[in-house]
């Protein structure tokens, strides 16, 4: 059979546009396909008033010096055949982990939060170091390994639940999809990529990225239609023998790959059984509310805030959960990206905030209500923050917010779920022989995460 493509590619974010650029290195002809002008998904940009906003980025995981070797961003770069200053990274200075109890500082000097915790838990330091080195020895990207619950392995560790609510915290909020714990192979993933390895930013943000990705992609030959939406997959005998686009023009593929998550793309097979679980997986609830702060000044110089990163919890027990109201302003995480240690400071001081939201009631709203809970839930927000770091407000010149609904409609996720759907294909394998998933639900986590994922479902299922 003569097909259109050897591999069509839905979504042209992170890890769909690193798919893209490791098949065609091995002159496959593929095409990329998204519904939005811009590509990126999650991790995109956009100006508003003269301003320029990275959408996702807080930080970029898995950092490591120059000359480090085996990490997960050494092997991206070479798998993709970046050089190391290709991504001009500038590390973090210093993070935060703070309770009411307790604050628990860390870098990307491991030893550096291992001495943190002899101080702060003198009488679990055996533990944590026993713990670390279980983790260090598990194979988090296997794909065939069984789930297993985070917070039980966890108990069985630690006597001390505020250490393991301060540990659970930022990997939580930086990749679960899961409500109230987390899926022991993710739980790793992220442990290694924050702890072990490090936070750092692209000096000119998630663009620096973006740039290297599609320039590659398109010196490699490889096609890719944007404002493009895929309607639906054709399905027949067990294979999608098509894909119709919004515009009703169909292409064909010999294998499809998709990067527009699990249940979304479930949704987009005809002849789909109600009755089979593999075909109709529960979609995710996990989604945040971000606000973006334009200052005046330097937080750093001007007010005295210092920190790269805070992952804050007001309550005596943290919890993972969807937001019983709009948003919970009782734990979150603050970024200020002027915080790292840039190569040269960016044009605007900006201090990011993050809350976990409740897409069902902001869906609900109509427009009016919809613009006068934004403020409402900003200022809400803005008080708590404003209870950790110097109080920057009289100080902030612009600010944009976006919710669950602004999720969802630039990223396609039922619910605005961040993370996707909590039931993971690690293999990236679906019920149709030709149709595979990466980024978000195969279950790699961050912008390398998400990169990787895409190499390797392209090495695994097309380059093999």
């Amino acid at each position: 059979m003569s097909y259109d493509y050897d591999v069509i590619i839905i979504g042209a974010g992170m890890s769909g546009l690193a798919a893209g650029i490791r098949l065609a290195y091995f002159e496959k002809k593929v095409l990329i396909l998204d519904r939005h002008y811009a590509i990126g998904g999650l991790n995109s940009l956009y100006r508003l008033k003269g301003y320029s906003f990275d959408v996702g980025l807080h930080a970029m995981t898995n950092y490591v010096p120059k000359g480090s070797k085996g990490t997960p961003l050494i092997k991206l770069l070479k798998q993709l055949r970046f050089t190391y200053e290709d991504f001009d990274l500038c590390p973090q200075t210093f993070s935060t982990i703070q309770f009411p109890q307790k604050t628990l500082r860390f870098s990307n000097d491991f030893e550096f939060l291992r001495q943190e915790i002899a101080q702060g838990f003198p009488h679990q330091i055996d533990a944590f170091n026993r713990f670390v080195d279980y983790c260090l020895s598990y194979n988090e990207v296997s794909l065939t390994a069984q789930p297993l619950s985070s917070l039980t392995l966890l108990q069985s560790y630690f006597s001390d639940p505020l250490l393991i609510d301060m540990l659970l915290l930022p990997l939580m909020y930086y990749g679960s999809a899961v409500e109230g714990d987390m899926e022991f192979g993710q739980f790793v993933i992220m442990f290694k990529s924050i702890f072990c390895e490090g936070f750092a930013r692209p000096q000119t943000g998630v663009r620096q990225i973006l740039i290297l990705l599609n320039k590659k992609y398109k010196e490699c030959g490889g096609a890719i239609r944007m404002s493009c939406g895929v309607d639906r997959l054709l399905v027949e005998n067990q294979r999608v023998t098509g894909v119709q686009l919004e515009t009703g023009e169909v292409l064909t593929a010999e294998k499809i790959l998709s990067s527009a998550g699990y249940p979304e793309t479930m949704k987009l097979c005809s002849n789909i059984s109600a009755s089979e679980p593999s075909q109709n997986p529960t979609p995710g609830v996990m989604t945040f509310m971000e606000t973006i702060s334009v200052l005046d000044c330097d937080a750093k110089k001007d007010l005295g805030h210092e920190t790269t990163i805070i992952f804050f919890n007001r309550t005596e027990q943290f919890r993972y959960q969807r937001a019983k109201d709009l948003i919970d302003v009782n734990s979150g995480v603050i970024c200020c990206p002027n915080n790292f240690q840039l190569k040269k400071p960016l044009p605007h001081s900006l201090i990011r905030i993050t809350n976990i939201a409740n897409f069902d009631l902001w869906d609900a709203l109509n427009e009016d209500e919809y613009l006068e809970q934004k403020e409402k839930c900003y200022q809400a927000s803005m008080a708590k923050v404003t209870e950790l770091i110097p109080d920057f407000r009289s100080h902030i010149i612009f600010q944009d917010i976006f919710t669950p609904k602004t999720i969802k409609k630039f990223t396609g996720h039922l619910n605005g779920a961040v993370y996707g759907c909590p039931e993971k294909r690690k293999d990236g394998t679906t019920y149709l022989k030709n149709l595979f998933l990466c980024g978000t639900d195969q279950g790699f986590l961050g912008i390398i995460g998400a990169m990787l994922s895409g190499i390797s479902m392209a090495n695994l299922h097309t380059l093999k």
